[in-house]
């Protein structure tokens, strides 16, 4: 059985209230041995940190702050994020910026996301990133970060090759692919076919982005081979060079 990391998926996320531990056993049943759960800020964290104890060999858990979270008490959130890292924290995210559901907060969104890029490249873990109708805003902040060498991984990445050109200019950074590229028509199943293997990492940001045949369903990180079989298929590649490269792949990043 080919072996697997969900770099980005949220088991502990209450649409999990009632199997998470199930959805887990579930993961490593399909070979997924390996998670990696994203924070989103202090009201999901402790369900996050509960459910990572129970499959310590299995689960590593991150600490920062999701761009939706972040308001006018955002420095007071991530000084004591910043005050409880310790060597188990495989990486500061998701952070990032979110234009989408709301403008309210975008310069503070900019502040947080630069303060945890920094904090990243001090305690040198990578970051994980949510981008969503920001990708200039983010890309002005990687650019004043330059110098410290951040690096990570652009979670569910839906750009165009030319976006993932200028993104490797700013650092060392891996895309995340999960099942939107499974969808018919999706732009990022014709991109990925120019991203080489070495750059890329698989999720399935569970509970959401669904990949084909289960869309409309509940999404879970046992579900990760059909996106590595997708990304196989528009390669012209094996399904377990997908695996094992994919693999090495987060295993250097988030050092597990």
């Amino acid at each position: 059985m080919n072996r697997y990391i969900d770099t980005h998926t949220h088991l502990y996320d209450e649409m999990f209230s009632d199997d998470a531990e199930n959805a887990v056993r579930r993961a490593i049943d399909a070979g997924v041995t390996q998670m990696i759960f994203p924070d989103i800020d202090a009201s999901s964290r402790k369900a996050m940190m509960d459910l990572a104890a129970k499959f310590p060999e299995n689960i590593h858990t991150c600490l920062g702050l999701h761009p939706t979270s972040v308001d006018g008490k955002w420095r007071e959130n991530l000084e004591e994020i910043e005050e409880t890292l310790d060597g188990g924290t495989a990486a500061i995210g998701e952070t990032g910026m979110d234009c989408y559901w709301s403008k309210e907060f975008v310069k503070e969104q900019e502040e947080a996301f630069e303060f945890q890029v920094r904090l990243a490249c001090r305690k040198n873990l990578p970051v994980i990133i949510h981008s969503r109708e920001a990708t200039e805003l983010i890309f002005n902040v990687l650019e004043r970060c330059k110098p410290l060498h951040p690096r990570g991984v652009f979670h569910a990445f839906s750009g165009s090759i030319e976006t993932f050109r200028q993104m490797e200019k700013y650092g060392d950074w891996y895309v995340g692919i999960g099942g939107v590229v499974t969808f018919k028509k999706a732009g990022i199943a014709e991109t990925v076919k120019q991203i080489p293997l070495e750059r890329i990492q698989l999720e399935t940001d569970s509970p959401y982005l669904t990949p084909a045949p289960h869309r409309g369903e509940r999404n879970e990180s046992g579900y990760i081979p059909f996106i590595a079989e997708k990304i196989a298929m528009q390669k012209g590649i094996s399904i377990e060079e997908v695996a094992e490269v994919t693999t090495s792949n987060a295993r250097k990043l988030f050092n597990i």
